[in-house]
């Protein structure tokens, strides 16, 4: 059986695991071991902050929508109930939109429940 020489793949390898940490500081960008060890640690946290970005944003659009409602004399609670007795299927992150971007147009929806 032929004799396997393993010089190209594992420059390939090397060369691979290096280019994933550019920009990265110190040894993490330089020594393969110590850069294999961020490249794990940073695709957990990618996978533990895409959830985390979910509810940042939902809380986000609550404060929005309690925000525009408030002067209005109104509660985000009271305007989430009062949406949901009239079966009114506007979701958080689109009355959000609406109070930030529109106001005017969201004054009226909140008018028009009341």
């Amino acid at each position: 059986m032929a004799r396997v020489k393993r010089g190209v793949t594992k420059t390939k390898r090397r060369k691979n695991i290096l280019a994933q940490t550019k920009g990265y500081r110190f040894d993490r960008s330089k020594k393969e071991r110590v850069a294999r060890e961020a490249i794990f640690h940073a695709g957990s946290y990618a996978f533990r902050h895409r959830r985390a970005k979910k509810r940042e944003f939902r809380n986000l659009w609550t404060l929005r929508i309690n925000a525009a409602v408030r002067p209005l004399g109104l509660s985000y609670s009271k305007l989430i109930a009062t949406l949901k007795k009239n079966k009114i299927g506007l979701d958080r992150k689109s009355l959000a939109t609406l109070a930030k971007d529109y106001p005017a147009a969201f004054e009226r929806i909140v008018k028009n429940l009341a």
